[in-house]
Parts: structure tokens; sequence; C-alpha cells
């Protein structure tokens, strides 16, 4: 046996198949007032909200950037951005200070396109004027969860080793619910009668191509030009190049200065909780991106120059665990446009679950109704079976349809930047996040969102 890096043995055993890791003391790095899990759109609004009210905060992230989806992913597009101030109205503004960001007045209501390389600058220049302390390059692996069950200091992962950060308020912003898993709390994963969850997806930065030569392919070019249908028209060019995309509304996307996002792909079946299945749906979707360029690309002009550029960081994963908080929003909430004395958004993205079953469709599933716009409200954020944390995001409490229609980033940023508030005040009162008034929170959002310039 050879010592690890941290210098003890593993322990012997008689089942070859484990390992026996004996007892060791983690050193706690930091006590802290908030910690946010995740630096996606969530965790950031999260972290500079709580920040911006003068706590400490401490920010953890296991990719090599702030923004998750948003960077990481290749995103590119903000949506149900429209009706909402603060925090995103903030990145918006300060995207478009820097010619990047482009808007379409027809065609892709409440949507926003970025291009995610400045998303990064913007997202760390805020960060740090908040004085958010962030470590990148870390994963959270464990919760400590004390007698009463409240959550006192999650562990993490990294080239540092296996660390301890204690708080007095956390936040898992990590869009799968790890954290929320690791302390303990319930949670639904995929459809309500057991099935597979959302597919995953990769996507693809795109040169080569003539904006006004392809605008008939591209959502948010193509409705203004009269073409009501662009994604049925793009699976019609990519099938005549041969091949038939596991995604059947493909959607082609124009950043501005030459640059297109591509949403071509489909993982169906794969678990966002298996690092082997994910690894997997990695190189097969990263395989089919290639593919679909190339058969766009035999068919000549105006596709003849198209190239990659990039290919995201971490695939796309829309559906992770919806752990149990004191309020859950369902598919009754949608239909009923329900709203809440305590919301902390009102949501006007529509229902959009796409296939989990190709063999039924390679598209987007219909509900069989239209949702009315309705409000999460800031008890969905509170987890029901652990005291201390907080969720924020694609990972708050619900049910598979309604979370189909909140994941979308403009509703995660909402929904963070209220996290953040109410784990600042809970923090500074040393009382826990569901004890804090809702009149308390909405006076500071209020306060918060007034101070964003337009």
């Amino acid at each position: 046996m050879c010592a690890g890096q941290t210098g003890f043995f593993f322990e012997p055993s008689q089942d070859t198949s484990v390992l026996n890791e004996p007892a060791r003391r983690i050193p706690v790095v930091e006590n802290t007032d908030v910690i946010v899990c995740g630096a996606g759109p969530a965790g950031i609004a999260a972290a500079i909200a709580a920040g911006r009210l003068g706590v400490k905060v401490r920010l953890l992230e296991v990719h090599g950037c702030l923004g998750g989806v948003w960077t990481a992913g290749l995103l590119s597009w903000i949506l149900d951005a429209g009706n909402k101030n603060g925090v995103i109205r903030e990145v918006i503004n300060r995207l478009q200070q820097r010619d990047a960001i482009v808007t379409y007045p027809e065609g892709a209501k409440n949507a926003v396109g970025y291009r995610p390389e400045m998303m990064k600058w913007v997202l760390e220049e805020m960060v740090h004027e908040s004085g958010v302390a962030v470590q990148l390059f870390t994963r959270v692996c464990a919760a400590h969860v004390d007698e009463s069950k409240r959550v006192r200091a999650v562990i993490t992962e990294s080239k540092s080793g296996r660390q301890a950060w204690k708080a007095k308020v956390f936040i898992d912003a990590t869009g799968d619910g790890d954290l929320a898993a690791f302390a303990g709390c319930r949670f639904d994963y995929g459809e309500e009668n057991g099935g597979p969850a959302q597919p995953m997806s990769m996507l693809a930065m795109l040169v080569g191509l003539d904006p006004e030569a392809v605008k008939l392919f591209v959502r948010g070019l193509a409705e203004p030009a009269g073409e009501r249908n662009p994604k049925r028209r793009l699976l019609e060019e990519i099938r005549r190049g041969g091949h038939d995309p596991s995604y059947h509304a493909p959607t082609l996307f124009y950043l501005g200065h030459g640059l297109f996002c591509l949403m071509a792909n489909h993982e169906y079946g794969v678990s966002a909780f298996d690092a082997a299945q994910i690894t997997a749906a990695t190189f097969r979707s990263r395989k089919e991106v290639h593919r679909i360029v190339e058969a766009l690309r035999s068919l000549g002009d105006p596709w003849r120059n198209i190239h990659i550029v990039a290919t995201n960081e971490q695939i796309g994963v829309r559906e992770g665990r919806r752990p149990y908080g004191l309020y859950r929003v369902t598919v009754e909430d949608l239909k009923n446009g329900t709203r809440h004395e305590d919301a902390v958004c009102t949501v006007t993205f529509p229902i959009d679950i796409h296939s989990t079953d190709p063999k039924r469709s390679k598209g987007i599933a219909s509900p069989g109704f239209r949702s009315q716009p309705y409000d999460i409200p800031y008890r969905a954020l509170v987890a029901a079976d652990v005291g201390g944390l907080l969720f924020a995001g694609r990972c708050i409490s619900g049910d598979f349809v309604a979370h189909s229609s909140y994941r979308v980033t403009g509703n995660a940023v909402a929904m963070g930047e209220a996290a953040g508030v109410a784990a600042a005040l809970a923090a500074s009162h040393n009382s826990d996040p569901r004890d804090v008034p809702w009149s308390d929170i909405a006076s500071e959002l209020q306060r918060l969102r007034s101070q964003v310039s337009l």
C-alpha cells in the first residue's frame, strides 16, 4: 500500500470490493456568515445580494469560472428576464455597455442573448465589488448537521485537499441540490411517477455564417423576416445534410459579431448523479454536434464555412434533485396563476418539458394546457427538513411540470437574490431563515433593486 497525498494509509479489508478509509481530522479553513454553494446564475445573485448587505460571504464553485450554465455551459441566452429588476437587470446593463448583448423585438419575448466570455468578466467584476470571497475548483462533498438538525458546515474536495467551511446560513445553488442531499433533505427527481428526468444537451459556439444568409433558420432573426418556425426549417436542413438529430426542435441563436449558438442535441435517460453516465453522454453529444455541423457544411452555401469554435465545458443539465421546502410549487400553481404574499418573482416562461422518451417524441412534450403567470414564494426556497439552509435556482421545491417552467435563468437570478437577502438577515440576527419575516426580506430586496442604474 502507498501513502496518499494526505499522508495516511488505507486500512486493509477482507472485502476486496471496498477500501476502509480511516477517520481523519478536517481543517476548518473559515467560519463566516453565509456560504453559497454553486456560482451559477442563482448562486452569483445570492452571493452578490448577501455581500451588499454587509455580511461576510464565501462562494464555492466546482468549475474554473463564475456563471455555471451561463459560462461553463455556454447557454448564451437569458430567458424570462423581461419582468425582473435587480441583479439580473444589472448583469444585462453591464453586458450591454460592453456590446455583448443582442435582443430581438419579435419572436423571442423576454429573451436576451449574450457572449459567454464577456459574461465571465462581468460576473467576476460584480462579485469582487460586493466583497464576496470566492474559491473555484472546489466541489461540495458532504455536510455537517448538528443534533438540532441545523447545517453547521460543508465539506469540500479540491487541490487543497479536504476542507471544512462553517457558516451561520447556507445556500444550495448547485442546481442538482447536492448540498440538500448531503444534509439529509428529502427530494424528488424526474417525473412524478418515478420516470426519468429531462434530457441533457450539448451546446456549441459557431462561426463562419452570414446572419443575413441564414436568418430564416435562426431563432429571433427568422420571425421578423416572416418565418414562424425556424426550428422546423433547421431540422429539415440538418436532415437534408444526412443526419437526423436527437433533438427535433434544433435551435440556432445569433449572438452578434459573427458568433452563433447551436442547441441541437438531446441525451436521454442520463442520471445527473452518475459521473460515468454524464461522461458517456458528454462524449456522445460532442460527437453528434460535430456530425450536425458537418452535415450542414456538406450542403454548401450558406453553410459552406460553418465551424465550431467551442462546445460547453459542462453538458447542459436541465433537471437535478428537487428538495422539499416549506412550500412546493406545483402544476396547479401554473394552471391557476397562483400569487403569494411572499413572492420572490413572477414566472412568465411557459411549460418547457423536453421529452424524456425519444420513442414517443424527440421534441417538446405538451402538458395539455397553457400556464398562467405565477409566483415563486419565499417558502419554496426554505428547506423543510433541516435548519440554516436555503435553496435557489432550479433546485427549489417544486414538481416536475412546474420545474420545467421556473428553471430558466431569469427566474434563477431572482430566487438567488431573495435567498441572499434572507441569508444575510438571518446571519445578522443569528436566526434561522424560516424565522426571518418576509416583510424584512421584501424591504431589503426593494432597496437593493432600486439601486440598480437603468
